[in-house]
């Protein structure tokens, strides 16, 4: 698919900086996906048979572009959901599921007293949470994306000498925030974040110098 070109944004990140590749995917479908309630940053929703059929989707078309046993840095966020997908994929790749890191600043967007519930109820009450762009809207007590922000970008400058190729499995919300500072996306108007366009579960997108193409289409919920 087409290169998207940096943009405008004002994230204080410089992307061009990292010398290898980044691989950002987003976790196959779980258990709170297919009920319909607002998994957040939940630390133990579990896949369901499609999700880990999206994760062996995702192995396999990285085994197919970057062959056995590459040499690619793992990284998840600790929540079950995501090390579940990295366990897939990482069989695949031929590659050591215990050697990845784990960083909480990975984790999904926090959904507040919303966490938890059904989309149908809180929906019921308050009116829509997930924009037409497919982002959450979360409660008044849950994160807002500036503080998603603030947290990628400390992680992207925490590990950003970190040596060759990467993969990153993280969420739907967090993923996009972090590949809009990767990419520089212009800010967003009304969540005040550089935020990338929203990807199916299952996808994976390739990073480099600022740009980044999908490397996989996922054949989950889009995109949120």
């Amino acid at each position: 698919m087409a290169t998207k070109t940096p943009g405008e944004g004002q994230s204080e990140w410089q992307g061009a900086t990292r010398r290898g590749r980044d691989f950002i995917a987003r976790h196959g479908e779980t258990v709170f996906n297919a009920a319909g309630r607002l998994q957040g940053d939940a630390p133990h929703t579990p896949l369901t048979r499609a999700g880990f059929a999206q994760a062996e989707e995702m192995g396999r078309a990285l085994r197919a572009l970057l062959g056995p046993a590459p040499a690619l840095t793992l990284w998840a966020s600790p929540t079950g959901r995501a090390l579940q997908t990295l366990a897939v994929i990482a069989e695949h790749l031929d590659l050591d599921w215990h050697a990845a890191g784990t960083d909480a600043r990975l984790v999904e967007i926090g959904m507040g007293a919303w966490g938890g519930r059904y989309y149908a109820d809180v929906i019921g009450e308050v009116g829509p949470v997930i924009t037409r762009e497919g982002l959450l809207r979360p409660a008044l007590d849950g994160e807002g994306y500036p503080a998603i922000l603030q947290r990628v970008e400390g992680w992207l400058a925490d590990t950003n000498d970190d040596g060759g190729d990467r993969l990153v499995i993280s969420h739907g919300i967090t993923s996009r925030v972090l590949r809009g500072a990767m990419i520089g996306a212009p800010i967003h108007p009304d969540f005040a974040a550089p935020i990338a366009p929203g990807l199916p579960q299952g996808s994976v997108v390739l990073v480099e110098r600022g740009a980044e193409q999908v490397a996989h289409l996922g054949s989950g919920r889009a995109p949120a």
